[in-house]
């Protein structure tokens, strides 16, 4: 499309499904300023306070995330998703609308989206981000269906990067690793992080990480307050709210912030024995590029999450228990005897980003 690799200035956008979208662009926004290109991002609410905290003076432009909302129930969580879909189908009409304007208005010469389906054109190249190829489903027939859709939507862009390694020694299993690939070029670009691996000395016990729409990460919260409250280990909890001012009061050797800065947080996980988190795969890469022994809730019908959990359950990688499941108490005793193998997966190159946008475009 473009021959002679006119790109100056890219247009990122996450999708707003927690924080951890936005995470995992924080690397990639890092490499192209590192090597010379200008960068816009798009979100609105916490993500963008999130970016705007990590990259101060980056320009955020307000774009209306998907907004999703889950259920209290693991069985009710079908329901409350299908009744969004007419709504997030909208969202997606909105943001070609949006998209188009944007890119003259800004003089935007290529869009980086993250899970966001809306933000293609056929003005300038435009780049994919997901792990899920494969989306879980309950039966084989709508995982088929789901998967026809993610296609359409993903083959509309120029290439699609894809946040794991190739091979059969991975992260994120058949969800990166379908029997199919899409028809647009496909790249494993490696894991995605904020983090750098060294040494710390432990300051905590456990540190919990909590993300995720609610009102789930709420319901959480509130179980692992309570179950740890007379747990006399020394805690931390970061509570994945970047922007509030919210007090919480628990015991003394519950240790609570609302939101910690990236290099803040790896300080904290660095220091900690173990990591209490959902299984999202933004946490997974982070974690594993960390080499931390983790224990995994996977949100409560969120099939992703459900499906990694198990996989690195049983790869030895992580840890998992059920959110019903979980009792503080013996989890801690379990957590000591099992038998964490953690493997080195290759990280993001932000050295070779440009060589990778030629490849995608």
């Amino acid at each position: 499309m473009l021959p002679n690799f006119n790109i100056q200035k890219i247009l990122i956008a996450p999708l707003d499904w927690g924080l951890g979208h936005a995470t995992r662009c924080i690397p990639i926004i890092r490499a192209l300023i590192a090597n010379g290109y200008q960068v816009i991002a798009a979100a609105e609410g916490s993500q963008a306070h999130l970016l705007q905290t990590e990259f101060p003076s980056l320009i955020i432009l307000p774009l209306t995330g998907y907004r999703v909302r889950y259920s209290k129930s693991k069985l009710g969580l079908a329901f409350t998703l299908l009744a969004q879909l007419p709504r997030l189908q909208r969202t997606i009409k909105q943001e070609y609308r949006w998209l188009d304007s944007v890119i003259d208005e800004h003089h935007i010469d290529l869009v980086i989206s993250d899970n966001r389906y809306g933000l293609s054109s056929k003005k300038i190249p435009c780049i994919f981000i997901t792990h899920q190829l494969t989306i879980k489903a309950p039966f084989v027939w709508l995982e088929k269906v789901l998967q026809g859709i993610n296609y359409r939507y993903i083959n509309q862009y120029n290439s699609c990067w894809v946040p794991d390694v190739a091979g059969d020694v991975n992260a994120a299993g058949v969800l990166s690793h379908p029997a199919i690939l899409p028809s647009t070029k496909v790249h494993f670009i490696g894991l995605l992080s904020r983090f750098q691996l060294r040494t710390a000395e432990k300051k905590y016990d456990y540190c919990i990480l909590l993300s995720g729409p609610e009102p789930q990460r709420t319901l959480l919260e509130e179980k692992l307050l309570a179950g740890f409250s007379s747990v006399q280990r020394k805690i931390l909890l970061v509570r994945g709210k970047p922007g509030s001012n919210d007090v919480v009061h628990t015991s003394h050797h519950i240790e609570i912030k609302n939101h910690l800065p990236g290099d803040e947080l790896q300080e904290a996980i660095l220091q900690s024995e173990y990591i209490i988190s959902r299984s999202g795969y933004t946490t997974v890469m982070e974690l594993l590029s960390l080499q931390k022994k983790a224990i995994l809730i996977p949100t409560p019908g969120q099939t992703e999450q459900e499906y990694l959990a198990k996989k690195l359950n049983a790869d030895h990688i992580c840890m998992s228990v059920e959110q019903d499941d979980f009792n503080c108490v013996e989890i801690i005793e379990k957590a000591k005897d099992f038998p964490y193998k953690i493997p080195r997966l290759k990280g993001f190159d932000g050295d070779a980003i440009t060589d990778l946008l030629k490849a995608s475009v």
